[in-house]
């Protein structure tokens, strides 16, 4: 079995601030010994991408900017800190759009040899009515994938 990883892609969204450090976590026990890069992306819906920009003092923002609102994202920073304090490589790659079908198309474009996401608890009714994006990944993505639990309230 090859245990070589080059590209980890973890997707953080708009409710993962309370497991970011999981997250992290997740990531660097396999970026950390097998020096792979993480692309960290954060996917915004096109309504989020507008509010997000707004509150950071970005009002006429478009999707050619998100590279300036994801640098300023409050998550994002975080997990920077996280990675440059563990010597970690990462890119940031922001996108507006789908969510999973951007992150499963970001693992193919990247080769990614594992995604990291997370994902709302939600009711069997709720899957199925509102679907998965969590889902969608696991099923869609081109490469296994981790996903990290909510912490237990």
């Amino acid at each position: 079995m090859d245990l070589s990883f080059e590209t980890i892609v973890l997707a953080v969204g708009p409710q993962d601030d309370d497991r970011l450090d999981r997250l992290a976590e997740a990531v660097l026990q396999v970026a950390k010994p097998t020096d792979a890069t993480v692309v960290l992306t954060h996917v915004f819906r096109q309504g989020e991408f507008e509010n997000v920009a707004a509150g950071l003092d970005l009002p006429n923002a478009t999707a050619e900017d998100i590279d300036t609102v994801l640098k300023r994202h409050q998550s994002v920073r975080r997990l920077e800190r996280l990675f440059e304090e563990h010597a970690v490589d990462y890119e940031l790659r922001g996108i507006v759009g789908d969510v999973s079908d951007s992150i499963v198309a970001l693992a193919e474009e990247t080769a990614a040899d594992r995604v990291v996401v997370s994902g709302a608890t939600r009711s069997p009714v709720g899957k199925a009515v509102f679907g998965s994006t969590t889902q969608d990944v696991l099923l869609g993505a081109p490469c296994p994938v981790t996903y990290v639990r909510s912490p237990d309230k």
